[in-house]
């Protein structure tokens, strides 16, 4: 099915919800276009395109509803899942904090969608990655890769009158360069919304180039060091702090955000008073949906100001509960940086560890906020303002709460992608002081 109009969306939508009979109906409609080719050992692999729509529809009597999914668009099929909506509502317990649908809404014109990146032809992504595997092949190295790009569209409408909209482009792409005898690796990772500014080409050199100069690693002692994370490590370290940013389990003791004996962290200065973290649906760099999952406009929202813990998100019965604004959380997150770059910070360090990447990211202690992961595909030793050596990948342990309580220097900032998530962020490179390596990995 292709991506529909706005005026076919909200006629659709309207269609659905002139079959509803429960006391409130819901109807979110979306569908995407992706395609992408994947790469390994410097040839590709496989290469798709898939098109795919949605049509949920949830009905409520009282506090009890239902939920059904159908991507048939026909009269009889629209019909049949709002009435099996509805009979899996009448079937369900009630929901005690079930809150009653949103009316009407007010949304900023959204910045997702670039007709470019809509555009792209299979021979765009043909040249984008023969340009990567161009620059492994040139350094006798081996590439993996894999290029996506989504064309897509939102919409929701409910019996109360609430309409949205959107459109989005987006596209990722992720890189692996190891030589050719495995014992280098390098890594690099982009995504944006117009595909115009992704250069393949100049990412893979920078995959090549740590891939052949981590060939050689030498073991050193784990301890606390002072590290450089890229911003690709960054993004994997800070999301665990900016998907907690949640009310209700700061308020039931469940999170970081957490008070012994009750409350929470609220207004509380945790980091260094450099941090300062916030989202805004409108930034040029990182445009997100200007609407929320339940219909809540998303609008920009300062979450760490000077370190300081300045807003909580909430869900509507959360906020209703507490009779406070219900704040939806980030789609994205935008941390504020330096001046410098990332070669800059590597300059004016004595002695330290440059970090590329960090992976296979796992809770320690969720109240403190501390995490475990591994660094790999490319690590190494800076002394008196040069990358020395490659060195062996490390284990390490460390809470993103105290690295930035032991921050020395914020990097420019620029866009990258969480190879946990796939999100996508606005992200600085981090000098850090006593970031904790516990023990040495056999990770490449």
């Amino acid at each position: 099915m292709p991506i529909l109009t706005k005026d076919e969306a909200q006629a659709l939508l309207k269609k659905v919800l002139s079959y509803s009979k429960a006391d409130e109906c819901e109807v979110n409609l979306s569908g995407t276009d992706s395609a992408n080719i994947r790469y390994a050992r410097n040839a590709v692999s496989t290469s798709g395109k898939v098109s795919q729509s949605t049509l949920v529809v949830s009905s409520a009597y009282g506090k009890k509803s239902g939920v059904a999914t159908i991507n048939e668009f026909d009269d009889a099929s629209l019909e049949k899942v709002v009435r099996r909506s509805e009979e899996l509502a009448q079937l369900a317990p009630e929901n005690p904090e079930y809150v009653s649908l949103l009316g009407p809404q007010t949304y900023a014109e959204p910045k997702t969608y670039v007709k470019s990146t809509a555009d792209i032809t299979p021979k765009l992504r043909s040249d984008l990655v023969a340009a990567s595997l161009e620059v492994a092949k040139a350094g006798k190295a081996v590439a993996a890769g894999f290029l996506e790009d989504n064309t897509g569209y939102s919409a929701m409408m409910n019996s109360k009158g609430l309409f949205a909209y959107t459109t989005s482009t987006n596209t990722n792409f992720s890189v692996t360069v190891r030589t050719a005898d495995g014992k280098g690796s390098g890594y690099a990772t982009r995504g944006y919304n117009d595909v115009t500014k992704l250069d393949t080409k100049t990412a893979t050199q920078i995959a090549t180039d740590k891939a052949l100069k981590s060939a050689t690693a030498k073991a050193i002692e784990p301890g606390k060091y002072t590290v450089i994370l890229e911003p690709a490590a960054v993004a994997v370290l800070l999301e665990n702090i900016f998907f907690r940013l949640d009310a209700r389990q700061a308020d039931e003791g469940r999170s970081f955000l957490s008070k012994a004996g009750g409350g929470t962290r609220l207004g509380e200065k945790l980091m260094d008073e450099r941090v300062n973290i916030y989202s805004d649906p409108l930034h040029p760099e990182l445009p997100t949906s200007t609407w929320n999952g339940d219909g809540r406009p998303q609008e920009k929202v300062s979450w760490i100001e000077k370190g300081v813990i300045k807003n909580l998100s909430y869900s509507r019965y959360w906020a209703e509960k507490k009779g406070v604004k219900a704040i939806p959380g980030p789609d994205a997150a935008i941390m504020e940086g330096g001046t410098k770059s990332l070669e800059d910070l590597i300059k004016g360090t004595k002695k330290g560890v440059l970090v590329t990447r960090l992976w296979y990211i796992r809770d320690v202690d969720p109240q403190s906020l501390l995490l475990t992961g591994l660094t790999r595909d490319g690590t190494f030793y800076i002394e008196n303002g040069k990358i020395q050596y490659p060195i062996k990948n490390f284990r390490f342990n460390e809470s993103p709460i105290i690295m930035l309580n032991n921050l020395e220097e914020l990097g420019k900032v620029e866009r990258t992608v969480s190879v946990e998530s796939n999100q996508n962020y606005l992200l600085p490179p981090l000098k850090v002081r006593d970031f904790t390596f516990s023990s040495l990995s056999d990770a490449v």
